[in-house]
């Protein structure tokens, strides 16, 4: 399989995950303002996921760049991000509706982390396929952002059974990080 094809996949794969996030916003009943702030939780949660995936969307665009072989490894590596990736409209229908309560903010940070630990798996098989010499893996010799994110998701989990605001704010922390593509790829780009 061409690097094109993998890609291609994917950007179809996260552009159905956004569909389906905004499918679950309902028109309001009636014709006032009033009648959307029932609706405010469920949006706020869609913004929050509409940024998520597309952070994931972004930085994996310039993840691939850096890629020279894609083989089996790289392929499954890849689904196992996309499968995490595509439990997010669940986990925000989940935390919209019960407008941030405790196991569901936790399962949406469940969730997160998997998908942090599932793109840090996709780096090291990239790493692994393209040998010595790795443009990704001379980028990224530092993975002190991959698992600051992981920590903080994780602290994020644990606060959500007793602050679930809090930890939503964890979240919103670890996904300003990476909001802007991931610097040390584009350096490494840059220099070519």
């Amino acid at each position: 399989m061409t690097k094109g094809r993998l890609e291609a996949f994917s950007d179809g794969v996260l552009a159905i995950i956004i569909t389906i996030m905004v499918l679950e916003l309902k028109v309001p009943e009636g014709n006032s303002w009033n009648d959307l702030k029932p609706l405010l939780p469920k949006f706020l949660a869609y913004i929050f996921s509409f940024i998520y995936v597309g952070i994931y969307w972004n930085n994996h665009h310039h993840l691939f760049q850096t890629v020279k072989r894609i083989n089996g490894k790289v392929l499954w590596a890849n689904l196992h991000l996309l499968f995490w990736l595509s439990l997010m409209p669940i986990a925000t229908e989940w935390i919209g509706s019960t407008r941030f309560a405790e196991n569901p903010v936790a399962t949406y940070g469940i969730t997160l982390v998997m998908c942090a630990v599932a793109y840090t798996i996709l780096e090291n098989t990239i790493i692994k396929s393209d040998g010595e010499g790795s443009q990704l893996k001379e980028a990224i010799s530092s993975k002190i952002k991959e698992y600051a994110s992981i920590v903080l998701y994780a602290l994020g989990i644990v606060t959500s059974f007793y602050y679930p605001y809090i930890a939503i704010g964890f979240y919103y922390f670890t996904a300003l990080m990476w909001l802007i593509p991931d610097r040390r790829i584009e350096k490494s780009l840059n220099k070519d």
